[in-house]
């Protein structure tokens, strides 16, 4: 029997794109794989638009950001710009009746993110925010197994994310700048996906925290007075009593995007490592298995989203690609599961703070639901 492996939508869309860095190139790849139109482009200024429309494949380079969202043959637009600018980009566009795709961290505090939502929701349009890795196939394959009951009953979760681009005092980048990237760097930057993943696959929901993060040099290369954390260390608490612990580091040599999770139950340990996304690590008492991509012996889910055959390795922008056409399918109607929205982005934020606060106070947190924040139900 053929897996449905659909991995573009029915309709042409238009996609506009907002920023012209790295991340717009991801977005514009995985968008044209979607089949939409690469309709046009605006960035911080006209002549940097104009270059990157040629880079991106863009129809048009437009003026500015304002322009761009105005324009009526435009369906969707893609915010890729610095954290600071999501809110009031992703807000425009939401006004404008366009379906927003907005990169994370979907606003740098919980009140914007909060207002997103209700904004998403008033607009009834499609607001998705990119927490990609729920697109590796092993990590749905990691989410059923787990939701089947074929590791028991959950006891212990744990996760880290290491990079190490942020290593040396030399090193540094605008997300350094808590006026751009906001007041959190690693854990909101990286630790939302991490946290993203973990709630995910376990189906279980982050209640209580207790945090520690460093900052280990208070001046870099262009920035002399850095507020943001190099790195936390978190433990928690779930909502069913399960107990973990993560963490989360730019300052990790040789560790270049190593996001891990691993969720031991009674019967058996599943863990996921970004790095090698080809593999699910499944531990048992009596022998352990590596369990490889092979679509004909994967859950349905996790066959959909396996669009090479076995052995022909897939990876983070193959992810990006799958996230992409499932926001266009929904656009078009088709709701398929697991699809981070603006909602998911409010957890981040939620998250985010309660991280922050509580290595700031040195006590536990509790974490808020993001029911009792706002009013989409």
């Amino acid at each position: 029997m053929e897996n449905d492996r659909t991995t573009t939508a029915p309709s042409r869309l238009r996609a506009g794109f907002v920023g012209a860095g790295f991340m717009a190139e991801v977005h514009s790849r995985a968008a044209r794989a979607a089949g939409a139109e690469i309709a046009g482009i605006a960035s911080s200024s006209p002549s940097s638009a104009a270059r990157a429309k040629d880079r991106l494949g863009a129809e048009q380079a437009y003026a500015s950001v304002q322009d761009l969202i105005q324009d009526d043959g435009i369906d969707v637009i893609h915010v890729c710009t610095p954290n600071a600018t999501h809110v009031a980009f992703a807000e425009a566009a939401l006004k404008a009746g366009k379906h927003v795709v907005c990169e994370k961290p979907l606003a740098t505090n919980v009140q914007d993110a909060t207002h997103l939502v209700e904004l998403a929701a008033t607009a009834r349009t499609v607001a998705t925010v990119p927490f990609v890795y729920r697109f590796h196939p092993m990590v749905r394959e990691a989410q059923a197994r787990i939701a089947s009951g074929q590791t028991g009953r959950i006891s212990t979760i744990q996760g880290s994310y290491l990079q190490d681009w942020l290593l040396s005092r030399n090193d540094d980048n605008w997300r350094v700048d808590a006026g751009l990237g906001g007041p959190s760097r690693a854990f909101a930057d990286i630790g939302s996906h991490l946290c993203d993943l973990l709630e995910f696959v376990s189906g279980d929901r982050i209640i209580r925290v207790g945090a520690l993060s460093r900052t280990l040099f208070s001046g870099r290369a262009k920035h002399k007075d850095v507020q943001t954390e190099d790195l936390v260390a978190a433990v928690f608490a779930t909502e069913n009593g399960t107990v973990g612990s993560l963490l989360v580091s730019q300052v990790a040599p040789g560790r270049k995007n190593r996001l891990m999770i691993e969720i031991s139950g009674s019967e058996s340990t599943v863990q996921f490592d970004q790095e090698s996304p080809e593999t699910l690590w499944l531990g048992k008492r009596a022998g352990s298995q590596l369990l490889v991509r092979d679509p004909g012996a994967l859950s349905p889910e996790a066959a959909r989203l396996s669009v090479l055959p076995a052995g022909h390795p897939q990876g983070y922008q193959d992810a990006f690609n799958a996230f992409v056409a499932d926001t266009y399918a929904a656009i078009d109607g088709e709701l398929r599961a697991g699809l981070p929205t603006f909602r998911d982005g409010l957890r981040s934020a939620v998250l985010t703070e309660s991280i922050v606060e509580s290595s700031k106070c040195g006590e536990w947190v509790d974490v808020p639901g993001v029911n009792q924040l706002e009013g989409v139900q």
